[in-house]
């Protein structure tokens, strides 16, 4: 992907530069499809847990510029991509992003700072940045990215828990999870 640069990836890419018949690729896989789940499985891996800056402020706005680079372009882009296509792969990187939502509102908790519900910030924050990478093809820039973290955190909702929809905490896989 990194040598392609844009170009529409292919079994016979891939063959050529792993110096192997397309029947290597094939027999292995299947289809690129199911190559490129398990390079995602392989390589899209959770965050470590994520920068403690002293707050709630400062850790998403650490957190979410990282998240965009990762998401935006290369590697990241077609792996999470993938991850879309692919309901499993995508409740599981769901998890990854409310796994590090939860840490926010612990961390929050042992500060005694009002805790958000992760759920409000994976709306708030997190969905309209996949929304406009994904589906409307946009870049996303620092300063939209601070609106959100802004907006997220000064709305009036972002520490109360929905009354008329389920925790995405219900919906989500984690890594080595028995579903």
């Amino acid at each position: 992907m990194d040598e392609q640069h844009g170009e529409e990836l292919t079994v016979a890419l891939i063959a050529a530069r792993a110096d192997v018949p397309p029947s290597t690729i094939y027999r292995r896989w299947g289809s690129l499809q199911q190559l490129l789940e398990d390079v995602a499985r392989e390589r899209f891996l959770p965050d470590s847990i994520p920068t403690d800056t002293g707050s709630l402020r400062g850790d998403l706005e650490v957190w979410l510029e990282q998240l965009v680079d990762d998401i935006s372009s290369g590697p990241g882009h077609a792996l999470f991509r993938e991850r879309i296509n692919n309901v499993g792969l995508a409740q599981t990187a769901a998890g990854y992003v409310y796994q590090n939502l939860a840490c926010f509102a612990a961390r929050c908790a042992r500060r005694d700072e009002p805790v958000p519900v992760p759920d409000r910030l994976m709306d708030l924050i997190f969905a309209p940045i996949v929304y406009r990478i994904f589906f409307t093809g946009q870049s996303i820039t620092k300063d939209y990215q601070l609106e959100l973290i802004g907006n997220g955190l000064n709305s009036p909702g972002v520490m109360l828990p929905f009354n008329s929809q389920p925790s995405i905490r219900d919906y989500v896989l984690y890594e080595n999870d028995a579903q």
